[in-house]
């Protein structure tokens, strides 16, 4: 089997037996992205030398016994606005072109206890705002099924990267669905984890409230795998909980008999397409022949999720972003004459068209005379969102829904219309607001051979069970072994 047709955790196996040298395996991956990188554009920064000298490292410490998880060896893709000792995260922004963190994110931290060895950092959307990949600075990601479409965002390079063999599984982060939807997009399966479950120190921030870093596999079991060594209580961050700890054999199992599953009939009312409604309806009826109890229940509250969770994180987008002012670090105007000019002309020309957008949009809602028209009554929506799911899930084990009401778009549909592309996260910024774990996974093509995904909503820190279902489901079809054709 060619090393890049095996999952991450078969290549990891391989490893360990020493049928595949961890060096062999960073090689094969640095070819294919040598080869293809130019038209998908998934990676920002590619640390070839880097990886090379710690795939060395690593096989010497396989050797010696230093080095005995599941994932050592394995190489992997990490989302730009993750910090990385020594080694470029810019968010895919000018303003950040050139910053090199001093530090590791405590992912990184947990990657390289782990063994694992980084391919280098993935493009984004510009401070992880959008839903297309299109917003970066350094140029558009495609997605490998259609170059003509986006892989949605905004971790569209990390969805993209694993869909098209460029790196075995990545690293993301979730704030309204910027796992979820990329990994629909591009026929891949994404965890967002729960709010707490994975540090956030390192993680640039966009909305603290509701960012969360995740994994992205091939599969289940490679998420769960990499999940297992990210998740955990962190001292750095102070809303990392302390929780019971997660079980892969759990996830891993596949167990579904006898579990309640709803979907929210708002889910799949007005504006959804009728492939993705189908793609849904038809995993439901998979659920009920492997033994789980499926039923539709109304959940009118989703029409508030959109409004909500768009004040809820510009404003606090506007309130991180302040800190780029063109004076402690990052790009500085070299047009400016005053301390003022250095501040204005620093950001004007370092932010992109769609972050200034957020900024102001939440310096409006925060602003004197419409805090309380807009932030505060978002706040309330955000209790009784966070109500609704915690009343949904004593009536059901978790919810199935879709991942985003289409499949991928053409290129420049959506961005040139802000409204349409904010619209399309309905299915996922609930999951943010309310802080609980939701899983996207493959689920079916559309007429025109593009991928389709379902997302598993669960419980609070319940992700080895919505793991656990959608291994269940992936053991009962396909559509997470098909990969695209790369030109």
């Amino acid at each position: 089997m060619d090393i890049r047709d095996m999952t991450a955790l078969e290549l990891g196996r391989a490893i360990r037996a020493g049928s595949v040298g961890v060096r062999e395996a960073a090689e094969s991956y640095f070819a294919a992205i040598e080869a293809h990188d130019a038209l998908y554009h998934c990676y920002n920064t590619v640390c070839k030398d880097e990886a090379l000298a710690r795939a060395d490292e690593v096989q010497k410490g396989i050797a010696e016994g230093r080095f005995t998880g599941a994932l050592a060896g394995v190489p992997i893709g990490i989302k730009d606005n993750i910090c990385t000792k020594g080694i470029r995260t810019t968010c895919s922004s000018k303003i950040l072109e050139n910053f090199v963190p001093t530090y590791d994110a405590t992912v990184m931290q947990r990657l390289e206890k782990a063994g694992m060895v980084m391919l280098g950092k993935l493009n984004m959307d510009e401070f992880a705002m959008g839903s297309t990949t299109e917003t970066s600075a350094t140029g558009i990601t495609h997605n490998p099924w259609d170059p003509d479409r986006i892989p949605g965002g905004s971790s569209g390079g990390a969805a993209a990267a694993v869909a098209a063999r460029l790196a075995p599984v990545a690293l993301g982060s979730d704030t309204g669905g910027s796992i979820r939807q990329p990994a629909s997009f591009c026929g891949v399966s994404g965890l967002k984890p729960t709010y707490g479950a994975v540090s956030r120190y390192g993680l640039v921030a966009y909305a603290s409230s509701l960012d969360q870093i995740g994994p992205l596999g091939r599969n289940t079991d490679d998420c769960a795998a990499l999940f297992a060594v990210i998740e955990g209580k962190d001292p750095m961050d102070g809303t990392s909980a302390d929780h019971e700890t997660f079980s892969f054999d759990a996830a891993a199992a596949g167990e579904i008999r006898g579990k309640k599953i709803g979907i929210p009939a708002d889910y799949l009312g007005e504006g959804i397409a009728p492939e993705v409604k189908q793609a849904v309806l038809d995993a439901a009826e998979v659920y009920k022949a492997l033994g789980a109890e499926v039923e539709i229940f109304p959940m009118p509250i989703v029409k508030y999720a959109i409004p909500a969770y768009y004040i809820i994180a510009c404003a606090e987008a506007c309130s991180n972003l302040s800190r780029y002012d063109g004076i402690k670090y990052g790009y500085s105007s070299p047009n400016a004459e005053s301390l003022l000019e250095t501040y204005i002309r620093s950001r004007s020309e370092g932010f992109g068209m769609e972050v200034k957008r957020r900024i102001m949009l939440g310096n409006f809602v925060l602003s004197s005379g419409y805090y309380d028209a807009y932030y505060n009554k978002a706040l309330k929506a955000k209790r009784l969102i966070s109500k609704a799911m915690d009343d949904a899930f004593r009536r059901y084990d978790m919810l199935l829904g879709p991942v985003a009401p289409t499949a991928a778009m053409k290129i420049g549909e959506s961005l040139s219309d802000p409204l349409k592309m904010y619209l399309g996260d309905i299915y996922t910024v609930m999951i943010n607001i309310a802080g609980v774990p939701a899983l996207a996974v493959p689920c079916g093509f559309t007429s025109d051979g593009l991928p389709l995904g379902m997302q598993l909503i669960g419980k609070p820190y319940a992700e080895a069970e919505i793991l656990a279902a959608a291994k269940a489901y992936q053991s009962a079809t396909d559509f997470h072994k098909k990969f695209p054709t790369l030109q």
